[in-house]
Formats: structure tokens, C-alpha cells, sequence
């Protein structure tokens, strides 16, 4: 008789819901809008909640956070990249912080 230990179960088990989730999402994402105010709001949502979030680090943050938002800022504004822009504000708060002791 077959038997299946713990670890095959619990494979099989992830396996599974790992499926559930990309089909859920590929049949949620098939009954969205694609058209009007609400495809709209959806397409803004994720530049509004990389804002939501920088501002966040911005108000609770000191010098390194408010310097590396300038020149994250700066970058964008030249560039007008979102990937350079993210990457040159991931360095420079790195840099900043290594600098002046916050991290």
C-alpha cells in the first residue's frame, strides 16, 4: 500500500493552493473594467500607494529619508523613470543612512 508521509502532503497541498491563487487571480483580473472611472481608479492605485508609502517614511523620517527624497526627486523630475527614480532613492537612503548613523 501507498503511503504518503507529511512532506508529500504538504507539497501537494501548496501545490494546489498555489493554483487556486493564479487562476483566482487571472478569473478576477478577466472581470475587472477596462473601461470608465473604475479602470481608471485601478490603474492609478499603484503609483498612489508608492506615494502613500514614501510619504510615510518621509514624515517619520530625519535628514536621510527627507535628502533621499530630494533626490529621488530630483531624478525623477531629469529622468522620468520610475525604475531609476526607485533605484537612485533605494541608494541614496542606503548611503545617507550608512553615513550619518540611522541604520
Amino acid at each position: 500500500m501507498l503511503e504518503l508521509s507529511d512532506f508529500t502532503i504538504v507539497i501537494a497541498g501548496l501545490a494546489a493552493a498555489n493554483l487556486v491563487i493564479r487562476l483566482g487571480g487571472y478569473y478576477l483580473g478577466a472581470a475587472l473594467p477596462q473601461s470608465g472611472a473604475w479602470a481608471r481608479g485601478l490603474q492609478a492605485l499603484p503609483g498612489t500607494l508608492i506615494t502613500a508609502l514614501v510619504t510615510l517614511q518621509l514624515l517619520n523620517g530625519g535628514p536621510a529619508e527627507w535628502g533621499a527624497g530630494a533626490v529621488a526627486l530630483l531624478v525623477a523630475i531629469v529622468t522620468r523613470s520610475l525604475p531609476v527614480t526607485m533605484i537612485t532613492g533605494i541608494l541614496t537612503i542606503y548611503i545617507l543612512r550608512r553615513m550619518l548613523g540611522g541604520g
